[in-house]
């Protein structure tokens, strides 16, 4: 009797072994992905837990400022994120990040060194991050009521078509949307000004472009960094600071709706800013190994192309190029040629000082007070 209970005791402890190394596998076989929203194509993840088995809980954010915020609380629950470049180099001096080990990432030799070249700026020797998409922040506008508004000759190619008083104001009745993104909206204007974009003086923030944006304040309908998307698709704003990318999914959409919007996107001819977002993993990263496959999963030529071809954002990836959408690579606001990138711009990361007078300064242009 004794013999059969220790039998059974011990097929009863296999068992529960057995089952808590089951859970154990099925908990390890799960990814958690923080991206921008609208930022993927639509089987992209259903795809990758196809091929490998992981399901990936996949939450999304609208901003830098709100990403930064939670690696900075501390333990996020997540194993990777997308911070755009000049927030990572921010992120990187406060150790939020773990080196990458390469050589779990066989694809990593589809990457563009070009491009890995200007992403070591702010990631020196490329070691914390891995390329995913690049834009630029330019003017998204409905082509038939800014002509309405303004005339046949409106400056759709230049910043003077948002940054000038009386032309915002003749806009403000269709609506007008801008980036709630400060650090952008304030380059931005700097260098509209004919000053340095990453300025170093608070008072170029506090009192220069300040004083430009209160004076637009009246007519900006609203700040977001994505509802602008179908606003502009449904004919709800006319023209908006927004993100290449962005723009172009709100043009397609319209386009998809048939509603009689068109919908353009234009990079000024005074230049504008060019951003790169990056795949990183933060320290405290539960599922190292997913996040290495998922990683690899998405230096696939062909897999980055698809998300290219469905967000309308440019990639790092440069063996995906012959498989993006020719309408898409050779669309000059996605993919710009040589002259207009010789007018881009990046974001650099500035003194604490510079970033809480510009954190001051948002508020009072939101504000309008």
């Amino acid at each position: 009797m004794f013999t059969q209970r220790k039998t059974w005791l011990s097929g009863v402890v296999a068992g529960l072994m057995m089952a808590a190394s089951v859970t154990a596998s099925a908990e390890e076989k799960t990814l958690h992905v923080y991206n921008w929203s609208d930022y993927i194509a639509p089987d992209t993840l259903s795809n990758f837990q196809k091929e490998t088995g992981i399901k990936v809980v996949y939450d999304v954010f609208d901003s830098n400022e709100v990403l930064e915020s939670k690696l900075m609380a501390g333990s996020t629950g997540f194993d990777l994120v997308v911070p755009s470049a000049s927030f990572l180099e921010r992120q990187l001096a406060a150790g939020v990040f773990q080196l990458l080990d390469k050589s779990k990432l066989p694809n990593y030799k589809n990457l563009d060194p070009e491009l890995m070249k200007l992403i070591a700026q702010h990631d020196p020797d490329n070691k914390y991050a891995i390329p995913y998409l690049w834009a630029t922040t330019g003017i998204g506008f409905n082509i038939d009521k800014v002509k309405a508004a303004l005339g046949a000759d409106a400056p759709i190619d230049n910043w003077d078509l948002v940054l000038k008083p009386e032309n915002l104001e003749k806009l403000k009745s269709c609506g007008v949307a801008f980036l709630d993104a400060p650090e952008e909206i304030f380059a931005t204007v700097l260098n509209y000004q004919g000053k340095d974009p990453n300025s170093t003086k608070a008072d170029d923030y506090s009192k220069g472009a300040t004083d430009l944006l209160l004076k637009l304040r009246p007519s900006i309908s609203y700040f977001h960094s994505s509802q602008y998307i179908n606003d502009l698709a449904n004919g709800d704003i006319c023209v908006a600071i927004g993100w290449a990318g962005d723009v172009k999914q709100a043009a397609n959409r319209a386009k998809e709706a048939n509603n009689g919007v068109n919908i353009g996107y234009s990079i000024p001819k005074q230049g504008a800013l060019a951003f790169f977002d990056v795949l990183a993993m933060p320290t405290n990263a539960k599922n190292k190994e997913e996040a290495y496959q998922f990683l690899n999963y998405l230096m696939k030529p062909e897999v980055i192309a698809n998300i290219s071809n469905y967000v309308f954002y440019a990639n790092g990836n440069k063996a995906s190029v012959p498989l993006v959408d020719e309408a898409v690579r050779n669309d000059p606001g996605i993919f710009p040629p040589d002259d207009v990138r010789a007018k881009l711009f990046t974001l650099k990361v500035q003194s604490p000082q510079i970033d809480r007078a510009r954190t001051r300064a948002w508020i009072k242009v939101k504000s309008g007070k």
